[in-house]
Formats: C-alpha cells, structure tokens, sequence
C-alpha cells in the first residue's frame, strides 16, 4: 500500500513538474495595432500574441474576425446582429498584413506565473471551440479590444486602475480624437448623426479602455511596479501623410444656408418656386433619414444608436408631410408651423441638448427652418385665396 502511495505522489508531482515546465516556454504578449487611414482601421487593433518555444508557435488570437462570406453579412451587420469570433493568425502573415498597411505594432510582454500562462492559453484554446467563438459585436462595450482586456482580468490580477482621461470624457470625445486626426470629418458626421445620447455618457476607468490605445496605457499604468510588463518592443511602419481638412461639412452647409436663406427672402415668383421644390426636398429627405434613425433604434440590436435627439431634425414625420405640401388643409398648414418651431427651438437650444451635435449640422437645421416657413406660408395664401 505504501509503495503505490508513493507511486502516486511520484506520478501526480511529476505531471505538476512537466505542466510548469511546460509552461516556462510559453511568451504572452498585449499587441496594440496603431490605426491606419481607413475606417475600419482608424481606431487601431487589439490583440493576443503567444509564443510556445516548445511546439515552436506564435500564435496571434484576435477576437476581431467576422465572416465577410455571410450571405446575410449585409443585414446583420446592419441590425447588429452579425457575430464576431476569435481566429488566430501566425505571426508573418500578422505582421505583414499590418506593416504593409503603415501601422506601427506595439508589444507589451508580459510578465506572468506559469499558472498564469498556462490559464492564458488554455482560455484561449477553449475560446477557439465550437460556439465559444462567437460573440456578438459592440463596439463600444464588447469588442477586439474589451475582450482582450477580459482576457487579462479573467486570468490575472490586472485591472484597470488608472485615470486614462480626464474626468468628464465621453466615448463621443474619445472617437473624435481619431476622427479628427485622419481627418475623417465625413465619418465623423455620420457617426454624430447616427449614435444618439449614449456615446455622450461619461467613461468610467474601465470603459475608456474600449480602444486599443488607451488599453495598452492601462496595461502600462498597472506596471506600476514592473510587475506586469517585463519587455517593451516596437515594430516601425511610416504610415502615409495625408492631407486633413476636418472643416469641410462646415464648410459646405454653411455656403448651402447662405444660398437657402437668400433664395428665402429674393421676391420673385420662379425663384419662389424653385425654392419650394427645393423644400420638399429637404423635407423629404430628413423624413427619410428620420425613419432611419428609428429603425437603428427599435429595429436593430446596436445599443449606442438608441435615444437620438437628432430626430428633432430629421422628423420621420416628413416623410408623410412631403405628399402634403399641396394640401389646403389646416393640418398641412399647421404641420410645417410645427416644424418650423422644433426646428427653431433646436437651433435655439442647441448647445444645451444632452446629446453633443456635429457643429456642422447647425447652418443645416437653421437652413431648414426657412424650408418649413416657405411651405407654412405657401399653404396659408393659397387657403386665404381660396376662402375670397
């Protein structure tokens, strides 16, 4: 009894020896992508790198991989519906794929127990399996980036424990510094038109690591006592110059109000009435984009385009309202009175709304309310003509 006593503590101390043996080979690193000039990239990358010197791998597991194949790809994306999953890339086709692209990668190694590595991976490895790859894609709370970040709070004792931001910031602040410095002024106008009050939300300290950037300082932050990170390495890419104008919106809505606002008040008859198709137009339009806007609220799972104060502007309404412009009707009248002063109050109060606007809107919405004025007075004189 005693020597199969002694058998199994041989065996089992033996197993633990070659799982932290085993372990000792293993590399685990925080991969921080720098963006690059398209959308897709402008926030940069998160992701996981290993290396096993033993079953000589490097292994890049990167959780932000979705099928493009899809022949729904179109429809959940939009509906938010589409899944994401963890994939794993080696390490030239990783590198090339990024270098070539001009995005500088930073690698943080890290500095863990055998335990720790060992947990790493094999959370990994059980990631990769059947259903546990998927999720479904948020990009603000549940993406490439926050997922690695869960995998080092899941396994190891990081958290994010440092003031990234300065207090106040909001994820709409955050984005906006990408935006602005790729120059992206027109994704940054379809974003603030998209994204309601959500996005204007201040982030907590765990929350502002969302983007890869500000992951990898947070990593940093916890190194307090070179602890957790043990390396630094950078791997350079010179990423095109190119031109930025962040201005043009701007630009190009205020000229648009200048014209509106002229043709608004110039007393002839084909200019009036150039002016009122141009009226429907608009009504038309922004009641299109009004319905859109509902339907990224109620009609699809992405949480940051909820409670949109945009639809002060882009009334769905308008979509109805534009069939009424010839209508001798106090309800057609009264309609684009209503619009006018939504459209005046929006303007009026503007800076003060919880949700933030693109500044480039404003010449916009203040545009708009001489197109509901013309179709209000156009209705009116045609019910007072039609009353004598």
């Amino acid at each position: 009894m005693r020597k199969i006593f002694f058998f199994l503590l041989l065996l089992f101390s033996f197993k633990s020896y070659s799982q932290q043996d085993s372990a000792t080979h293993l590399q685990i690193s925080v991969i921080t992508c720098a963006p690059g000039n398209d959308l897709y990239s402008i926030f940069g990358h998160t992701a996981i790198r290993i290396i096993d010197s033993t079953n000589h791998t490097d292994l890049f597991y990167n959780y932000g991989t979705f099928d493009f194949s899809d022949p729904d790809f179109y429809s959940k994306f939009v509906r938010g519906k589409l899944n994401y999953f963890l994939n794993i890339d080696n390490a030239n086709d990783f590198f090339a794929s990024y270098l070539q692209e001009g995005r500088t990668i930073y690698e943080q190694i890290l500095h863990l127990t055998n335990q720790q590595k060992q947990t790493i991976q094999q959370y990994l490895i059980n990631n990769l399996s059947g259903n546990n790859k998927y999720y479904k894609y948020d990009f603000l709370f549940d993406n490439c980036t926050t997922r690695a970040r869960d995998v080092l709070t899941k396994n190891t004792g990081f958290t994010s424990n440092w003031q990234l931001v300065a207090q106040g910031t909001t994820f709409r602040n955050m984005l906006y510094q990408y935006l602005d410095s790729a120059g992206a002024c027109w994704s940054k106008l379809g974003i603030d038109i998209l994204l309601g009050i959500k996005i204007d939300v201040p982030v907590t300290m765990e929350q502002s690591t969302f983007l890869p950037d500000y992951f990898m300082h947070s990593v940093d932050s916890f190194n307090t006592k070179n602890i957790f990170v043990a390396d630094r390495k950078k791997y350079e890419a010179s990423i095109p110059a190119t031109e930025k104008d962040n201005h043009q919106p701007l630009i190009i809505f205020s000229f648009l109000a200048v014209i509106v606002v002229a043709l608004a008040n110039i007393k002839h008859k084909v200019i009036q009435t150039i002016f009122r198709y141009y009226a429907i137009f608009i009504v038309f339009v922004t009641g299109l984009l009004g319905c859109l806007l509902l339907f990224m609220w109620f009609g699809t799972d992405h949480k940051s385009c909820a409670a949109n104060y945009n639809l002060l502007w882009a009334l769905p309404t308008n979509i109805i309202a534009c069939f009424l412009v010839n209508k001798k009707t106090n309800y057609a009248k009264n309609y684009f009175l209503i619009g006018l002063v939504i459209s005046g109050l929006t303007v009026v109060f503007w800076f003060l709304l919880p949700q933030q606007f693109n500044v480039a809107l404003f010449p916009f919405v203040f545009s708009n309310m001489f197109c509901y004025k013309a179709l209000w007075q156009n209705i009116k004189t045609k019910m007072q003509v039609q009353q004598l």
